[in-house]
Order: structure tokens, then sequence, then C-alpha cells
């Protein structure tokens, strides 16, 4: 039972089972039960993530939570589904125990690191601004990048919907021109604007880390795999799910 959530007499009521009056009644009886354990006391918190039974009866289950870490190709949409027929994200994982969704979005020509669940309310803060999750990006571009534009991306640029925030600016290869940025927003097609706003647009952006998950050299284009319970935990503490139930 989690310290933070709604009341469970509220809880049985939005549920239909009864009033919350005789909610509160059920539950003084004793005919209440959160994760097999009675509950005979008001006050008590439940979340969408703890099994209720009244009376025997499931009012509210334990579902498990499922995590795909998935190698994007480009040419394949992060949606459930294309109105143009194009592949999507969940056709390359096929026939799975669960529905899962993407966290985010990948462009159709970006390919890359892309995390799908079907755990909410990990994804729900995953995506928020508020944790400012670093994702980092490999950037192929057609010639050199002056070390002033470097900065003026490491700094901030002006789009069009705002200044971007800060950026981590790293040149990998000097011929052909290859770096990796790390920025922590999600504005749309961000990083190719911002490469377009200094006159030097990206010719292939490819995706390698997600907060703690790193894009491993041996995850072909279209694989994916599970993610460990490392990763699970380190994802979760980064949000401010620690000591949540994974169930993975």
């Amino acid at each position: 039972m989690e310290t933070e959530g709604t009341r469970l007499q509220k809880v049985l009521a939005q549920a239909g089972v009864a009033s919350r009056r005789r909610a509160e009644e059920l539950i003084r009886e004793g005919k209440v039960y959160v994760n097999g354990i009675k509950v005979e006391a008001l006050g008590v918190k439940v979340g969408p993530t703890d099994e209720i039974r009244v009376e025997g009866r499931m009012i509210q289950g334990r579902q498990a939570w499922h995590y795909y870490l998935l190698n994007k190709p480009c040419g394949v949409m992060t949606t459930a589904q294309d109105p143009q027929g194009r592949t999507t994200v969940l056709q390359l994982l096929g026939a799975l125990p669960v529905r899962v969704y993407p966290v985010g979005r990948l462009d159709y020509d970006t390919s890359g690191l892309l995390l799908l669940t079907n755990d909410g309310e990990l994804a729900h803060r995953l995506a928020h601004p508020r944790y400012g999750v670093d994702k980092t990006y490999r950037v192929w571009v057609e010639h050199a990048i002056p070390p002033a534009r470097l900065k003026i991306l490491a700094h901030g640029i002006e789009l069009e919907d705002g200044k971007t925030a800060p950026a981590k600016v790293r040149v990998i290869r000097p011929t052909p021109f290859l770096l990796e940025i790390t920025i922590h927003e999600g504005k749309n097609r961000q990083v190719r604007r911002m490469f377009a706003a200094i006159g030097h647009p990206v010719l292939r952006l490819e995706r390698i880390r997600y907060g703690p998950l790193v894009l491993e050299g041996d995850l072909k284009a279209g694989a994916f795999r599970l993610l460990t319970k490392a990763e699970i935990k380190a994802l979760r503490q980064l949000v401010g799910l620690a000591g949540h139930d994974d169930k993975a």
C-alpha cells in the first residue's frame, strides 16, 4: 500500500462497489483487503498498482509491467498505427504478452534508442519537463562546424517556439563530421532544428542514450530486448519512483 495515493473508500466508490459511506462500513467490517492484507481502519491510501478485493471479489488487480528497449531504424513510425500504412514500432515488437507504448517519440527519419512500456506512471514522468531526462544523440553533418557555432548550440539557440536550454556538445570525428549532443528537452524535431539554425543541416541522427539507458552496438536496427532489473530501478529512481513495486 502506498503512503501517497487515493483514499481507499474513494477508490471503491469510483469503482461502483458502493457509496463512499457504505465503503467505509465495509472497511470497518474487515471485508476489504489490499495486497492480501485486511484493512480495518479508515485513512489507508492506495495507488493504481495495489490489488484490492472486497468480500473476495477482485476490484483492482495488479498488472505486470513490461519494459523494452528498441533500436528503432529509420523509416519506422513511433505510433501504434499509421494511416498511410507505414511500419510502426509496435509491428517491430510483434506479438507481446501485453500492450506497450513508446515513451516520447523518434522521428520517422531518426534511428536509435526507444523505450516502450505499459508502466504509465513511469512513462508520464520520463516525458515530463520537470524531470529533465537527458537524451544523447549522434549527429552527422556534411561540413565541420566552427567552434563558435558549437558554443551557440551549447549555450542555447533561439527557435520559433523559444530558446533551447543549454546542451552538452562533443565532437567525435572531424571528417566526416560527427558529434554527440545531449539535451533534456523534447521539442518537436529539436536537434534537427538546432543544427539547421546554425547552417549545418543534419544528414543522419541517432539516439544512443536515454537517461541511464544506453544503446549497445550489438543490438541491431529493428531488434529489441527486455530491460534489466538494474535499468528499471535506475529509471524509476531518476523520476522519484524508487521503492515502488516494479513487478517487472
